[in-house]
């Protein structure tokens, strides 16, 4: 890595709109699974979550127990400017790898995409601890080749890949997205990883 992603990189990828990852609003794939769960009570981490359209979307939905991390304060502003009604206790301005808690359910979101890759396994070992027992990650991931022209973010890979991180959890299932956003159809996957 030749960029060191940290707070100052992606503020200044919020204050120059360089935010090709931000469709504008939560996520189809995202939104089909949201409207499956029928347990408003529990507790959900979007970490890295950017402008948080998927936080907005449960939150408006009765789900209020909703967490939002991110490293840069811009998006979380952002969040809460939009939709203030969303608790200013819940915008945790953090590094994920500094948060601390135990969730239900935890929403990826152009998060691991956008994090080295040499702290993928970090990151899955992250989410071990951060879920409760039975609780679940679920999400979509990046799945096409990359430009050898760029470096990232975002960084990409495959399925088979991605489940080699996933070791210590009890199931983990990647398919084929059949509903992303059009400019991502064929490119995503989505995951269901189970502790």
């Amino acid at each position: 890595m030749n960029i060191e992603l940290n707070e100052e990189f992606w503020t200044e990828r919020y204050k120059n709109h360089e935010t090709g990852w931000n469709i504008g609003y939560a996520s189809t794939p995202l939104v089909k699974y949201f409207d499956t769960l029928e347990d408003r009570s529990i507790k959900i981490l979007i970490p890295g979550a950017g402008n948080a359209y998927e936080a907005e979307y449960l939150f408006s939905k009765g789900f209020k127990n909703v967490t939002v991390v991110d490293i840069s304060i811009l998006p979380l502003q952002n969040l809460s400017e939009r939709f203030p009604e969303f608790p200013k206790d819940q915008l945790i301005h953090q590094n994920f790898f500094d948060h601390y808690d135990q969730y239900d359910l935890i929403v990826e979101q152009t998060f691991f995409c956008a994090i080295d890759p040499e702290l993928r396994q970090a990151y899955a070992n992250k989410m071990l601890d951060l879920l409760k027992d039975n609780g679940k990650i679920i999400g979509v991931w990046f799945d096409f080749e990359a430009d050898p022209e760029k470096s990232g973010p975002p960084f990409t890979g495959t399925a088979e890949e991605y489940e080699t991180y996933f070791n210590s959890f009890k199931s983990v299932k990647f398919q084929r997205c059949y509903n992303s956003v059009p400019p991502r159809s064929g490119r995503e996957l989505f995951g269901i990883i189970k502790k």
